[in-house]
């Protein structure tokens, strides 16, 4: 970590990701220590800016998101991460957050991810706290676990690590070195009702919770080459089955969760129905009823029709693989810019 120039205000984007090999439960629910290691990708097109501004009126800190005031329990999530950093540049002085996402929160797009992502980014600058990569990967860690691949660019692993200092995300393949396309399929855009703090929680109580993570690091392997070789039939096939290994475990802890809607199910058959007649593409969901569905670029137009056609899908977007989290000159629109 190194001091640079103190601006006491900065801007960031990041982009929300969508993991191949999910995340799902704690070692440390504190620093946010993983279960297990997961592969994601950033996703282009989506994005979080967020503007942090450190001054000595503010009498305490503040959180808007889409122009709106954040809850208590948002602000206090939000306000952690800032005394992270103030105590990493040694000042006192409180801070306004303001936040914009140009997709649905709490919906399994992974808002949290890009959220804190950003607010690491953005908060470190304006404080002059230079960290290196790893650094705000582990920094964005602390504010939601998935954040910390948020940071990198492209396909990127997060490591399980020891402990906090070597739990980090890096990223093992560039955004451009595989054209593919997050087709994400929305059926609600409705704020999930239990969270996902609260559900890598209950993850212990399942009974196959212990299972899954032991199987992890063959489903690493065979996403990690999956990548590397662009291969996307080995790359459908443990992308499905660990999606599915996750809300299995979700369905069995105590109390189980059930985030899947009827048309979650729906796009799920149709998707395994139709590459079983040739279209080359899978799915995944996240802790939420949202479908993304994975394909190359090539097919992108005809998978995104095929989708649209699906009893309950609403909207589909789509998102390329995007770059790392990164600070802006600009700063969002909201309630006292």
């Amino acid at each position: 970590m190194k001091m640079g120039m103190v601006t006491h205000s900065a801007s960031a984007i990041a982009h929300p990701n969508i993991a191949f090999i999910k995340y799902w439960g704690n070692r440390d629910n504190t620093l946010r220590l993983p279960a297990n290691g997961s592969i994601s990708m950033n996703l282009e097109g989506l994005e979080t800016h967020t503007r942090v501004e450190f001054e000595g009126s503010f009498s305490t800190d503040e959180l808007w998101i889409n122009g709106r005031h954040a809850d208590e329990a948002g602000v206090t999530r939000a306000s952690r991460m800032l005394d992270e950093v103030r105590q990493l540049a040694g000042i006192r002085l409180f801070a306004r957050v303001e936040s914009q996402n140009n997709f649905p929160l709490a919906a399994g797009i992974a808002s949290s991810a890009s959220g804190f992502a950003a607010l690491a980014l953005a908060a470190s600058h304006a404080c002059g706290v230079e960290l290196d990569e790893a650094g705000l990967s582990r920094l964005a860690r602390h504010g939601s676990g998935s954040a910390c691949r948020s940071i990198p660019g492209g396909f990127v692993e997060w490591m399980t690590g020891m402990g906090d200092e070597d739990s980090y995300a890096v990223s093992i393949a560039p955004p451009r070195s595989w054209d593919l396309v997050d087709c994400i399929v929305l059926v609600s855009i409705d704020p999930k009702t239990t969270g996902s703090s609260l559900g890598h929680s209950l993850a212990g109580t399942s009974p196959l919770q212990p299972v899954r993570v032991e199987d992890t690091p063959r489903r690493l392997a065979i996403c990690r080459k999956a990548i590397m070789d662009r291969d996307f039939s080995g790359l459908a096939s443990i992308v499905e089955e660990d999606s599915n290994l996750m809300h299995a475990v979700m369905m069995t802890s105590r109390p189980p969760l059930f985030y899947w809607q009827p048309a979650t199910f729906l796009v799920m058959q149709a998707v395994r129905e139709a590459r079983a007649q040739g279209l080359q593409a899978c799915y995944t969901v996240d802790a939420g009823p949202n479908v993304h569905v994975l394909c190359e670029g090539a097919i992108r137009q005809e998978t995104v029709k095929f989708l649209e056609s699906l009893p309950g899908v609403q909207e589909v977007r789509q998102a390329e693989t995007g770059g790392p989290a990164r600070v802006v000159d600009s700063s969002p629109a909201g309630p006292h810019s």
